[in-house]
């Protein structure tokens, strides 16, 4: 018997990894002689560089990067197996947990440290980057991100203009003469699952801004300073990005990446099975368990456990996810590849608890899976 074992992280709480050894424990007190292929998940959020540096034997670097308000913060990325492609989670250098609350202004906040660690891949020889663009501090439309790595962006007077959404009223002219020359020889995927454009009513200002601390009168603000900012851009470096899909994400970090680095946005979930190889191992495989933290009606949306489903469908390989919690709406997902759902918890508990018994509950849950699919297979 094969199984593959494809994971995301439980959030705050277990890595991919983590998962999948857990999993592995209890088939192993079931079926000892399985053959069993590990490969870690993640949908280009919080846990994508760890999920690919261990499916792919990589390495996390550690660098020290200018936080959303100018502060040095300590940030991370990871370079793969292959050590030609590099791994960023912008929410590392730019996220919203490195602002407190109390600051929390994206008129002041600035991507300019996810440029600092995009730059330091380049730096590494990195000739293919991938950037996961959730869980963000910014509405700056990606200019901080830009202006570290060589764009200048003008005012009227011939000055640079600051950092953050506030300052892009200022702007008058993008000069990209000094941008870094490296990226032109290099692939950016932005790992995204929302398709939110740029501005409008479900652009980066008005959906996203509030969540950042941001008030109405900012958001009206940061509106009008991003269609000039996509204005100047269309103008000046010839792209018009101001409805593609995606380009709000991260306060239009998505924006800034194709408009200065030539990025394309593609589902997280799908650059990640790409780079861990997970179709290879699945074409001779009898059963395939996923999982995630809490499972309902939101996991249809670019989540893990639907990417690695609808793959595994394509071999009819039988797909069973395993979760710590499952919410409202869940089964929808029996609709799109999940055949069957197994929750950790068997008896009342908070989460806090089941957080705790984690290392217990999990292969507990694996083993009670397996010997339910036993009975067919046997």
């Amino acid at each position: 018997m094969k199984i593959v074992i494809a994971p995301d992280s439980f959030k705050g709480n277990l890595s991919a990894l983590e998962v999948a050894n857990l999993i592995e424990r209890g088939i192993r007190r079931v079926y000892s002689r399985a053959k069993i292929i590990k490969v870690p998940m993640a949908d280009g959020g919080e846990g994508t560089v760890r999920s690919l540096v261990d499916a792919t034997k990589g390495r996390i670097i550690r660098k020290e990067v200018t936080g959303p308000l100018e502060k040095r913060v300590k940030a991370f990325y990871g370079i793969l197996g292959d050590k030609k492609t590099a791994v960023i989670e912008m929410a590392s250098a730019s996220g919203l947990p490195l602002v407190p609350k109390k600051k929390r202004n994206p008129l002041l906040t600035t991507t300019y440290g996810t440029g600092e660690l995009i730059k330091a891949a380049l730096d590494k020889g990195c000739r293919k980057i991938i950037v996961g663009i959730g869980g963000s501090a910014t509405v700056d439309g990606g200019a901080g991100m830009a202006q570290a790595l060589g764009a200048r962006l003008w005012d009227k007077k011939g000055r640079e203009i600051g950092f953050g959404g506030g300052t892009l009223g200022n702007l008058e002219r993008i000069d990209v003469s000094k941008l870094d020359e490296r990226i032109k020889k290099t692939e950016i995927l932005v790992a995204s699952d929302v398709d939110n454009p740029l501005i409008g009513s479900k652009g980066a200002a008005r959906v996203y801004a509030p969540q950042k601390g941001a008030t109405p009168s900012m958001v009206q603000r940061l509106e009008k300073n991003l269609k000039k900012y996509a204005s100047i851009i269309k103008r000046d470096l010839k792209k018009d990005i101001k409805d593609i899909p995606g380009t709000g994400a991260a306060g239009g970090l998505g924006a800034g990446l194709i408009a200065f680095l030539n990025a394309k946005i593609r589902l997280g979930v799908d650059i990640v099975i790409e780079s861990v190889g997970l179709e290879k191992h699945l074409k001779d495989a009898d059963l395939v368990i996923t999982g995630e933290g809490k499972m309902d009606s939101q996991t249809i949306y670019g989540k893990t456990p639907i990417g690695v489903a609808r793959l595994a469908k394509r071999y009819n390989i039988p797909v069973v996810a395993i979760v710590g919690e499952i919410g409202e709406d869940a089964e929808v997902v029996y609709k799109h590849g999940i055949d069957g759902i197994m929750t950790t918890t068997s008896y009342p508990m908070t989460r806090t608890q089941a957080i705790k018994k984690s290392s217990q509950l999990i292969p507990d849950a694996s083993e009670q899976l397996i010997r339910l699919i036993k009975i067919k297979i046997d």
